[in-house]
Parts: C-alpha cells; structure tokens; sequence
C-alpha cells in the first residue's frame, strides 16, 4: 500500500460550484495578489483537557515487547521526543509479566538494539568510535529480578562488528549462534565492507547509474550495498560470553537479500537451532514491477539452500518455525502484483516436504504468526471490522500431498478470535502458552499486554464447549497513563449506511465541550484514509491522531470507503481501476448519513476535509467534481496524487500502478481508465482554498505532483498556500516538522471555519 496509514479529507453540504466561469481573476486581470497573506492571528488549542498536537508529539513511543526464555520479562525499547532540548531520548524498559511489580527503566543515551541472551541477560548492541573508526560493539548486561524488584549491572563487552548497520538480531542459545542482517557489497563480505564504502565514496563523482529498478525506494537512492543475514557464534563459558569473529553471511553467492526492503525486519526472518527460514524477492523478476517473494530455508551457515515455494504467487511474510523446529509457517499472497490481495496461511512440514493452505476461505488476511508451545495451534493477528484480533486455528494432520485447497473439518476452517477490540501487532509467545503482545487503540498508545488462558480454549475448540472460551487478559504497562489523564479522548463512535458494494463503516468523534445538545455548533473534519486498501481502525496514530484533530475543536467524521480493509475482500477490490468512483459514492453517502443524524450539533457551513496519499487524490478529485456537492470550504492535500497517469511512470513501485489500473500507463485500457480518474484533467473547475503539502524525499508520490497541484491553483488565483518539507517523504516523522505539519493544517482551516472566520 502507499500510505500504511494516512488520511484524506471530504466533507461538506452546502454544494461545491463549478468554476464557470473562475469566481477568482487570472493572474493577467490582477493588479495585487487575489489573496493576502494569512495575518490573523492563531495558536493551536492547548489545555489540561485538550489533548494537542505537542502533547501527542511528546508521549512514549514504545516498540513491540519482547520475551525473554522464561516467560517472566520483557524487553520494550522506548523513544521520546523532548522540545525542550529537541531531541529524541530513546530508554529500555523491563517490565515484569506478572502484571503487579513495577517496571525498571534505564536510559540508551546512544540508542542501540537489545535482545535476551538468557532469562537474566541482555545484550545491547551500539555505535561506538568515532569517524571511520565507528563499529557497533556488543555488551552483556546482567539483570536482577528479585521479589518483585528488578534492577540492571554494569555492561560488559563482548566482542564488535565490523560493520555499523548490523541490526535485526535473533539469538538462539542452545546452538550459540547469532543472525543478524547487515548491508554489504555485491563480494558479500562483511570485513570488506568498510574498505568497499571508501572506495565508492572516493570515485571521483556522484554519478548513480543503474540497469534495472529499484532505482529508488521510499526515501533513499539504491546504492551499491544490500541486506543479507549473518551467523556468527555467540556463546557463554562460566557466564561469560563472547561474540566469534568469524561472520558467515547465509545468502552468499544466491542473488537474494533479505529483510526485504524498505520495511522489513525480524519479521521477514525466523531461526531454529541450526536453521534460518526467510522471505525474499524473487531474484529472477524486476523488482519495481513484480511483489514475488519466496521463502527459502538454509542452514546456519548458509549450507543446504531450499526453496520452499512454488509456482505462481505474490508476496510472503511472516516466516515462523514452531518450537521443535518441525514446521514453519509463512503468510503468501495469490496474485504477483498485488500487494494487497489476501493473505494465506501456508504451513510447512519439514520433514515431509508438504504444504498446506489453511485459510483458503477465510475473508480476512492475517498479519504475523506463532505457533503454540505444543505446535498444535498457530495464533495470528488479523484486521477485522476496523481492529486486528488475535486469533487461532488447530493446526491440521499433514496431507499426503502439497495442496492450497484442503478439505478441512470444522475446527481447522474456522478462526477463533482471542481478542475483540483495538489493535494487537508483534504477538510473542510465552512459557505456559501464553502470548505477549502489544496493543493500542483510539485513546491510548502502544501498551504491553498478555493473553493467558490459551490451554483452556484450545481444549474447548474441539469440545465446542463455551465455558472456556474466554482469554485472560492483563495489562503490563501503561506508558503514557499519566501523561493523558484528564485529557478529551473519545474513543470513536461507529456507525453504518448503505455503500457502492456493501454496508459501509465510519468513525465519528467529537471535540472538547461537546454536548449532544448543542446547536449547530461545532465545524466539520472529514479525513479519509490513504493506501487506497487501508482503514480507518481502532488503533493510535501519530501521523493522523483522530483525537488530535477533535482536540482541535472539530467534529471527526473517518469512513472506510470501497477499497478498505479488514471488511472482505471484495471492498478491497472493489477501488481497481474506480478510484474516482465507487469510493466517492461511499464517501457522499456516509457524509449524508452524519448530516441527517447529527443535524443539530454540525455546523454544515463550517466543513473542511483534509487527505493523504491516495487521500491527497481524493482531495484534488473533490475539487475538480463540485457536482458532489460537499461544500467544503477548505482543502488540505498531503502528498497526494495530481496526475494518475503520470504517476504510473514516476512512483517507486510500479507494480502499483499496474495492478490498480489493469495494466501499464500507455496501455489503452489503464491509460483511458487513469486519465479518466486524473484530477489533471479537471483543473478549470477548481476552486476551493487548498493547502499543498509535501515531502522532497517522497518517491512513493514524488514532490512533483504536490508543486503541480499548488501551481495550478496559484496560476487559478484560488487561495492556496505550500508547505515543502526538504527532508521528509511519504510521511512527515521529524517531531519538530509534525508539530509544522499541524501548526498550518489548523491555521488554514482556521481562517475559513474558525470562530473568528465565522463571525
């Protein structure tokens, strides 16, 4: 997806008119600027209740917890922007599973990664030296977990790497063995890589020159290094350990890298005791045009190679060996291309060679995997009507044969749900099959949670008993409690109406001081999501905080429209190649649904809409299509689409387009379906106050189409403003840039439907 989690903006009631002819003079009909310069004055709301920009800005931003051997810590890697000294301060936390001793907190002044040796050791791998004489270095620290109390001793080397972008550390302590990823050249040689790096930067030139794409991903220029996985022996004498010097890179002399880029992690990779199983891009097929991943198994020492699928299919994810290191199980997509087709479950068993799918007919798509203790069961998250549940199945007998169409008995079709509301990632089991995991919603941020229970209800799956179906849910941290208590936080209203295809789903939230009494009160925020197959869920955001935006003194409406997850598939199809269509039937029609059941709190005058990504295009759709008649009065359009067609030439991944449209940008059907939908060829009907904003380093959608965008309507003479961020891409990460990104959102719809400009 484009935009894993963005926004676009719609709503409105008084009738958008066409601009026929322009309310607003050519630039040759005017002596003086159509428009002045914004003056009045405007600060961000900010108070003990509201919940602002800054605040959110400034809470913990707690990764995915991770359990040590026996079940009783874990590991939370923490980060916190401070704008007092305007720096990111990153901490390690370990928290007690128990869920009643306290947590003990030390500071990572230097950042670093932290991984479990053993139950009461950690190993925390930093940057070290200085110039070209930097190198990560590897230190063991001791932990004390006494009578509820915790407490961390001094670090102790261990031994370096030769490298500094060693990262992506999994550890398996009964062989001793480490894997790692790191970025090498094409000799895949870790110990050349520094010497390989002068000589590339001393060429003599700045010239990149490239025979195949990537050219470009994300954010970064493709230069001559790539990832690969190292093993390395890690081991302990009389509690001692030492890091080994010999590295042997697995992938050596295979063409593959792995984590895939630019995204990918420990989550592309899984270890046994003596093997690694892992997801990459199909070495044969261009990699800008293709999304083929396969997973392959290779021993530690990049012995025994074997790729373990086959034939025609998308991508894989989420490679993970159960506990005897006799199975493994991978998610893998049907269609080559499609990054957001649905995602299966293959399981794997090794020693027969067979696979088999085993949610063939499930309409959801999981997202990671773990098997149970016993291996019996695999646990899995999933997006389910705006969440991601956890779930489980019983893992079934192996077949005779590889087949992605099992005939399954109905405890093995049929996933159970573990969890019900929020948003659970980075599931981890435990001792005791339980299962670690972390999990935010509307109103909170990442929390660290367990599910106990697990053996009751694996039991009651195959007794269809309804007694024991309950998961024990207890809380272990609470990060950012104290920072939001007394805060306005709703936790979203739901509501339904008929669609394009299918019911549809919205979010409605209101603002501070809001009462059910209140007449005409309060202006309107429609966000719609970007990716296009992407929703609105009940989870946190630090991009497109809900929350943030009620905070601010607007009633929130969010709706998953035709091309959303987590509510079929069909939905989400059902956006190829009708992005200005079906979509926008959805949007109007949520839109008159808020309009009827909220008549005396909304101020239909007072409506602006706001967008991202695909979310952008919506933006810049609306604004070329005034017979929707939502009668907005502002527009803000972040880093969205200006020319469709265009765009399927100068993206990064050109599979992209070519899925959404049905083909490449020159070809008929997708070039007269794109130009058709292309907010470029609707530019003389523009004419609603527009804010253009976008990142420089954003290849997904390049600045190009954000400078078009604020051209056209400058050259319009519609009031409009551009806000360039030099250093941002597709999402603006930088705290001190977000907190802008918010300042001119704010202040722009402000001068159209603030209470001064409604006076």
């Amino acid at each position: 997806m484009w935009f894993p989690r963005v926004a676009l903006g719609l709503l409105g009631l008084s009738a958008q008119q066409p601009l026929v002819p322009s309310p607003h003079p050519s630039p040759l009909e005017r002596t003086r600027p159509a428009f002045p310069e914004m003056t009045r004055e405007f600060a961000l709301k900010s108070s003990l209740e509201v919940l602002s920009p800054q605040d959110m800005l400034s809470l913990p931003r707690p990764g995915a917890p991770l359990p040590n051997p026996a079940g009783d810590l874990a590991l939370i890697s923490v980060s916190k922007y401070s704008f007092d000294d305007r720096k990111t301060h990153k901490s390690l936390t370990i928290a007690p599973l128990d869920g009643i001793s306290q947590i003990y907190d030390f500071p990572l002044p230097n950042g670093g990664d932290a991984f479990w040796l053993d139950f009461r050791t950690i190993a925390h791998v930093v940057e070290t030296g200085e110039d070209k004489d930097k190198k990560q270095e590897i230190f063991a620290i001791p932990v004390t977990f006494d009578k509820g109390t915790i407490s961390a001793g001094e670090p102790i080397s261990v031994g370096s790497f030769p490298v500094t972008t060693a990262a992506d550390f999994r550890y398996s302590a009964s062989s001793g063995v480490l894997v790692f990823s790191a970025y090498v050249h094409a000799d895949g040689d870790l110990n050349a890589v520094k010497e390989n790096d002068e000589r590339y930067e001393n060429r003599g030139n700045t010239a990149l020159v490239y025979d195949q794409t990537f050219e470009r991903q994300w954010d970064t220029w493709v230069g001559p290094t790539h990832k690969s996985l190292f093993s390395v022996r890690l081991y302990a004498d009389q509690g001692v350990y030492t890091l080994g010097k010999d590295f042997t890179n697995a992938l050596k002399g295979t063409e593959l890298s792995s984590p895939v880029e630019p995204f990918g992690g420990t989550d592309d990779f899984d270890i046994s005791d003596s093997q690694i199983i892992f997801t990459a891009k199909d070495p044969k097929l261009p990699k800008a045009i293709h999304t083929k991943q396969n997973i392959y198994l290779v021993g530690f020492n990049g012995s025994n190679l074997v790729e373990l699928t086959s034939g025609a299919h998308g991508a894989t994810h989420a490679p993970v060996f159960n506990r005897r290191g006799t199975k493994v199980a991978w998610l893998q997509l049907d269609e080559d291309g499609h990054e957001s087709d649905r995602a299966k479950i293959v399981i794997h068993d090794i020693y027969k060679g067979v696979s088999l799918t085993i949610t063939q007919d499930w309409d959801r798509s999981p997202k990671s995997l773990a098997f149970s203790e016993s291996g019996d069961f695999i646990y899995f998250t999933a997006e389910d009507i705006a969440r991601t549940k956890i779930f489980t199945l019983p893992v079934p007998p192996t077949p005779n044969k590889s087949t992605a169409h099992p005939k399954l008995d109905a405890p093995y079709r049929t996933p159970v749900a573990l969890t019900t509301t929020h948003t659970a990632l980075g599931i981890q089991l435990l001792q005791n099959n339980r299962l670690l995991f972390a999990m935010s919603s509307l109103t909170s941020p990442n929390d660290a949670y367990v599910l106990g229970n697990l053996d009751h209800i694996e039991a009651s799956i195959f007794s269809q008993a309804s007694d024991s179906n309950e998961a024990e849910l207890i809380q272990i941290t609470r990060f950012s409690a104290d920072s939001l208590q007394g805060k306005h936080l709703h936790p979203g209203e739901e509501f339904w109406f008929s669609g394009a295809l299918q019911d549809i789903h919205g979010w409605i939230l209101t603002p501070p001081g809001y009462k059910p009494t209140d007449v005409k009160k309060w202006p309107v925020l429609m966000i719609i999501h970007g990716g296009p197959e992407s929703s609105w869920a009940d989870s946190w955001s630090t991009r497109w905080n809900p929350n943030v935006f009620a905070n601010q003194g607007y009633v929130v409406v969010a709706i998953n429209p035709t091309g959303s997850t987590s509510f079929g598939q069909n939905l989400t199809e059902g956006i190829k190649g009708d992005w200005g269509g079906k979509p926008f039937v959805d949007l109007k029609n949520g839109w008159n649904y808020v309009l009827e059941n909220f008549p005396q709190v909304i101020d239909p005058d007072r409506a602006v809409a706001a967008g991202g990504s695909y979310g952008g295009y919506a933006v810049n759709w609306i604004q070329g299509n005034p017979e929707f008649g939502f009668g907005f009065k502002a527009l803000a359009c972040h880093d969205g689409v200006f020319d469709t067609t265009y765009n399927g030439y100068a993206t990064d991944e050109l599979f992209f387009f070519n899925h959404e449209w049905g083909g490449r940008p020159w070809e008929p059907k997708p070039f007269e379906l794109s130009r058709k939908y292309s907010p470029a060829y609707t530019v003389s009907k523009w004419s609603t106050p527009q804010l253009v904003i976008h990142g420089s380093k954003d290849y997904r959608l390049p600045e190009g189409d954000g400078i078009a965008v604020w051209h056209a309507l400058q050259q319009l003479g519609v009031p409009s403003r551009l806000v360039i961020f030099p250093t941002e891409n597709h999402w603006v990460l930088d705290a001190g840039n977000s907190l802008k990104w918010h300042y001119e959102v704010f202040r722009w719809f402000d001068e159209y439907v603030g209470e001064k400009a409604a006076a």
